[in-house]
């Protein structure tokens, strides 16, 4: 059973991992900007680090309390800025925006869950 959750951490935090690289992409700052994000040439990139540092620490388990609060701290404005289906009247957007707002609260609920019981074993902070 210990396996389950080594392969639960590797799979949750593979999203994050892979897709920090793009939060340091001119298209990305200016998708937030679109959006509305105040400051996006800074908060774009630091999204993409908290991002990458949350997803690296609970993928190996290290501090993985901690990197879980980076994914929250990423996930509740990524959510409600870039996901806001509730603004969109384009019916197919609108669906898309709504399915990756749930997808990221999901997400959300699971970086919560990882901030209160930690990385479990088979881990760096079980060592």
């Amino acid at each position: 059973m210990k396996y389950i959750v080594l392969i639960g951490r590797i799979l949750f935090s593979a999203i994050f991992i892979s897709s920090s690289l793009n939060h340091f992409s001119h298209e990305a700052v200016d998708y937030a900007m679109s959006h509305g994000v105040p400051m996006a040439t800074l908060l774009v990139p630091v999204s993409g680090i908290l991002a990458f540092l949350g997803g690296l620490s609970i993928l190996i388990g290290f501090k993985a309390r901690y990197g879980a609060w980076l994914l929250v701290l990423f996930l509740i404005p990524v959510s409600f800025m870039m996901h806001d289906f509730w603004n969109i009247e384009e019916v197919g957007m609108h669906a898309l925006q709504k399915v990756m707002f749930l997808k990221n609260l999901s997400m959300l609920g699971a970086a919560l869950l990882i901030t209160y019981f930690g990385s479990g074993p088979m881990s760096v902070d079980k060592r």
